[in-house]
């Protein structure tokens, strides 16, 4: 596994943080406030939870809008992450249809 996709898993193998992507998946970007006003967690626990994905490359402080520091995700920071999983899927597909294919040819080997 490459090293860049290791501290992604690690950051979204908690259930807060993948609301708080989810989030900002479907409103682009959004601030501690409002993040915690949707959540039963404190501003400054939502403030560690957003430096978290700021640390696996996840997220970025936007431009400012006024004094409220926005965060919105980093283009591209998934990438690794999904074409990891998609060959990790692919392996098994091909494994478990090897393993088919061997339990089918046994069966008609044993049925002749």
């Amino acid at each position: 596994m490459s090293d860049a996709v290791g501290p992604v898993f690690a950051a979204l193998a908690d259930p807060t943080r993948r609301w708080m992507v989810e989030a900002l998946l479907r409103d682009g970007t959004t601030t501690v406030p409002a993040l915690a006003a949707d959540l039963p967690i404190s501003r400054q626990a939502v403030a560690k939870h957003l430096a978290a994905l700021d640390g696996a490359g996840i997220v970025e402080r936007a431009p400012k809008a006024g004094r409220e520091v926005r965060y919105r995700l980093r283009g591209g920071a998934l990438g690794p992450a999904a074409t990891w999983m998609a060959e990790a899927e692919a392996a098994w597909d091909g494994r478990l249809e090897r393993l088919k294919g061997a339990v089918e040819h046994g069966r008609a080997t044993a049925g002749s």
